[in-house]
């Protein structure tokens, strides 16, 4: 076999941000899933405009919505149908990106409750002390603690698209640090996501041991 290069192409974008966006929509309806219907228009006209970061090779202009889209498409197929936590999901980013304050989300409290958590501060120092301050602080939330492992899963998977490779590993420890503990306290604080936790843990242990193997072979 040749040491040619396979002449793949790299798919960024997986899903069209147009059909998730429909699919969504027809569960909020049949679902009667009011503020994430609400989400949906709310986080697409936030983010309006946003591009998530952009492949060095493809340089693929990829809308930021794609990416709570996709997470609550993949929360949704495993079976997590609560209205609140589809919600903020939809909303996790409005905040830090947005610049709109948790308080003044036109949603429930505990929306803007597990969104304020999931939201760094403007000040964030990004320091040890600071990682543990906002992770403790997602701990204490049930909402908040599935929307960042789905965000983390999410990111995980695509991150080798667009990260170097000092932020990967920065993220990959940061993973195992931080998500991983806080995936084992939903196990067993919050038995009504354990299908959910098993699977966000194989497909990010599953990503993160492959990344983990190819950059250790360097």
């Amino acid at each position: 076999m040749d040491s040619e290069k396979p002449s793949w192409i790299l798919n960024e974008k997986i899903f069209s941000e147009d059909h998730m966006f429909t699919r969504l929509m027809g569960y909020a309806l049949e679902e009667n899933l009011s503020e994430t219907y609400q989400a949906l228009y709310y986080a697409r006209d936030k983010h309006e405009g946003q591009e998530r970061k952009k492949n060095p090779i493809t340089q693929d202009d990829i809308p930021y919505i794609t990416h709570p889209l996709m997470m609550a498409c993949h929360a949704h197929a495993m079976g997590i149908k609560d209205d609140q936590v589809l919600a903020t999901i939809l909303l996790h980013d409005v905040c830090e990106d947005c610049g709109v304050k948790p308080e003044k989300l036109p949603f429930s409290v505990p929306v803007k409750r597990a969104v304020a958590l999931l939201t760094k501060p403007d000040d964030f120092s990004d320091t040890e002390e600071a990682r543990k301050r906002y992770f403790d602080g997602i701990a204490t939330n049930s909402t908040a603690s599935i929307v960042k492992a789905l965000d983390r899963c999410n990111n995980v998977c695509l991150m080798s698209l667009a990260f170097s490779k000092e932020k990967i590993i920065e993220y990959v420890e940061e993973t195992q640090d931080y998500v991983y503990p806080l995936l084992e306290k939903m196990k067993y604080d919050n038995p009504e996501y354990n299908d959910a936790v098993f699977l966000i843990k194989y497909q990010l242990r599953s990503a993160i041991e492959t990344i983990k193997a190819f950059i250790l072979k360097e």
